[in-house]
């Protein structure tokens, strides 16, 4: 029975760590494109008058459309695995990041095959290992911004999300999970675009508050739009584990006690 119990402990966390990872390259690697809202909704863009001159659309980056599901990820990791376990996870993500932009870059260095080009040419002339060096060029130059936003908010989650559980216990689930992802969403959206396209890029410091607003604003919405689901989350893990066994390996994660994989 205690085989199979950490059998099953080995799954989860594999599982979730595997869809922490895979979400946050995901988010990465489309984050360089900004979309309109509007356009989405068929709407002409908002142009409100702001106070800092510029006016504000509904704008945001693509990265921030799967964005939210890594800190609820990483909120069901650190319930059931602890501080260490995200920090673990965390620093192994960065640096998976940052090898994928390396990979990336070589990538846009190699020279293309004249049949790639020829046969992508169409009628417009159109250079497709232009645009995809322009593209992916352009993702590079926020590797930097997007790491410094990844650990700080992640880091931040961890504290508020475990001062929230020591604080709660195993009840509101939703006010520790949803809590600590609003506070650390907050650094995150504002880190990352200010960094990535106003410190590093041409952006003026009205378009990247505008883009960071907007991120937020998305990310506060979808972390109230996930409770429902966190507890859907929370009841098949629990009987996965087993309910005694579930909630035994989070007292263990929440007093940072060992809990062998």
């Amino acid at each position: 029975m205690e085989q199979l119990f950490s059998s099953k402990k080995q799954i989860l966390f594999f599982v979730l760590s595997g869809l922490f990872i895979a979400n946050a390259l995901v988010a990465e690697i489309i984050g360089s494109k900004i979309f309109s809202v509007e356009g989405v909704l068929g709407l002409n863009p908002a142009n409100i008058p702001t106070p800092w001159g510029d006016t504000w659309s509904f704008n945001q980056a693509a990265g921030a459309v799967n964005w939210p599901f890594v800190f609820i990820i990483g909120d069901m990791i650190n319930e059931y695995f602890g501080r260490k376990g995200v920090k673990w996870l965390s620093y192994l993500t960065a640096i998976l990041i940052a090898y994928s932009f390396f990979v990336i870059y070589i990538a846009t260095t190699l020279p293309p095959a004249q049949f790639w080009l020829d046969v992508n040419r169409g009628n417009n002339n159109f250079d497709v290992n232009y645009a995809f060096n322009t593209i992916f060029r352009q993702g590079l130059g926020i590797i930097v911004g997007s790491i410094t936003a990844f650990l700080l908010a992640q880091f931040l989650d961890v504290t508020v999300f475990q001062y929230l559980r020591r604080k709660t216990g195993h009840k509101h689930i939703w006010l520790r999970a949803t809590g600590s992802t609003l506070v650390s969403q907050l650094i995150d959206s504002f880190v990352v675009v200010y960094v990535a396209f106003f410190v590093f890029g041409n952006w003026s410091a009205g378009q990247a508050l505008s883009v960071s607003l907007n991120n937020y604003l998305y990310k506060f919405i979808i972390s109230i739009l996930m409770i429902p689901v966190l507890y859907i989350v929370h009841f098949l893990i629990d009987k996965w584990l087993g309910t005694e066994n579930a909630r035994q390996i989070a007292e263990d994660a929440a007093t940072e006690l060992p809990v062998a994989l």
